[in-house]
């Protein structure tokens, strides 16, 4: 069963959490890291994409990163930004966007329960990324991302929280995107039944959100068991933070496809290609599918929704009926030669939370040649996948609101 446990999170001023809270890290690239951090010489982005405070055309690998991300999270804490809890405990966050709300808890978890496939994955790592995150952790000393996870919804759990969202909270507002964000902060004993309701009835959590920073901290815990002469499963760096949300609180987002050429073909070949599996229709306007197994394509600045033919041709299993599979298996790779989309520098992704005009603009730019929009993976879908311990094509769910990072940073 799962494993939680209460943690001392070092977190934001009160007066101070508004500017402080930042999206995380792999949500934008170093320059838009630069755009959201003028003015705001609070921002947790200074921690988490520390080359925005060095030259810029630093390696974002560079160790003066990490060492850059170790200063300011040093300094953060010594000017009081950043304050750390006297006990342990476990908190509730809650986020509204757009009406729609996600509560979760925010614990840590265990770095075993990841080795032994409690916390189940559905995606692929890449090692650059993992290295990174690795690289952060060791410098900081601190797990300084929130991972998302999910799981069966339990009604007792429920409960505690819906009862303890009721009182004063310890944070309560609203960033630049219109999302407002809240968190209270369990008694230690409410925080008690809390890890005994998940250790006897909640069987398995899975990884919504953030597989690079729960890979990493997995592997900064199995290398400190090597070196670490005082070494005992029960230290800090053997459990790293999470919000637990349960599944009905989650909403999916498609994650959309851009790519630079066409391998070759012309605009007519392409079309050819195409229609050997699905029917294309041209669209006025930008084509967001409204169910499973239709696709929207932009090329030469027009629209067209591509369906499938025959729903035969899907294959057996869970992860080859997802939409993004049949997107694969069907058109990118046998047409454009797209075998490996994670390490091919020929194709790119766009979260759904950016629009269908991200897809536009990129192709219009001429650094790509088409984009396709995609129907969104269900929850459930994500789910049978990890149980089944299979894994999904690179990039195939946007989890919105995204936890915000500086809120619960874990130290060791």
């Amino acid at each position: 069963m799962v494993k939680l446990r209460a943690f001392k999170a070092l977190r934001p001023r009160e007066d101070l959490v508004e500017k402080i809270a930042a999206l995380p890290y792999d949500t934008m690239d170093t320059h838009e890291a630069r755009l959201m951090a003028e003015d705001n010489p609070h921002t947790y982005l200074k921690i988490d994409r520390a080359e925005i405070d060095l030259e810029e055309t630093i390696d974002i690998h560079d160790d003066r990163v990490y060492e850059k991300a170790k200063e300011n999270l040093d300094i953060f804490k010594y000017k009081g930004y950043l304050v750390k809890d006297e006990d342990p405990s476990i908190y509730i966050y809650r986020q509204i966007m757009d009406g729609r709300v996600q509560t979760g808890l925010v614990a840590c978890v265990s770095i075993d329960d990841s080795i032994n496939n409690i916390i189940k994955i559905h995606e692929h790592t890449k090692p650059d990324k993992v290295e990174d995150r690795t690289k952060h952790i060791r410098y900081c000393q601190a797990h300084t991302g929130t991972i998302l996870l999910t799981y069966h919804e339990g009604e007792k759990i429920n409960k505690i929280i819906e009862d303890e969202t009721l009182k004063m909270p310890l944070y309560n507002f609203t960033t630049d995107d219109n999302i407002s964000h809240t968190v209270w902060k369990l008694e230690k004993e409410l925080g008690q039944k809390i890890e005994e309701l998940f250790d006897k009835n909640v069987g398995a959590l899975y990884i919504a959100d953030g597989h690079h920073r729960s890979k990493s901290a997995v592997n900064y815990a199995v290398s400190m068991k090597e070196i670490d002469p005082d070494y005992n499963p029960d230290k800090e760096y053997n459990y790293y933070p999470a919000m637990i949300a349960p599944k009905n609180q989650l909403y999916v987002m498609d994650y959309n496809r851009i790519l630079r050429d066409l391998n070759g073909l012309d605009k007519d070949e392409f079309f050819e290609a195409i229609k050997e599996n699905f029917y294309i229709s041209p669209q006025a306007k930008a084509y967001k599918p409204d169910k499973k197994y239709t696709f929207g394509m932009y090329i030469d600045k027009n629209w067209y929704k591509l369906e499938l033919i025959n729903l035969d041709q899907l294959g057996d299993g869970t992860v080859k009926n997802l939409d993004v599979s049949v997107l694969h298996d069907l058109l990118i790779e046998p047409i454009l030669d797209i075998e490996v989309p994670q390490k091919d520098p020929r194709i790119d992704f766009i979260g759904g939370i950016r629009g269908l005009g991200e897809i536009e603009k990129k192709v219009d730019s001429g650094e790509f040649v088409v984009g396709f929009s995609l129907f969104p993976t269900g929850l459930e879908e994500l789910m049978r996948v990890a149980d089944e311990d299979k894994i999904m094509p690179a990039k195939s769910t946007w989890f919105e609101p995204k936890v915000r990072c500086g809120l619960f940073v874990h130290e060791f």
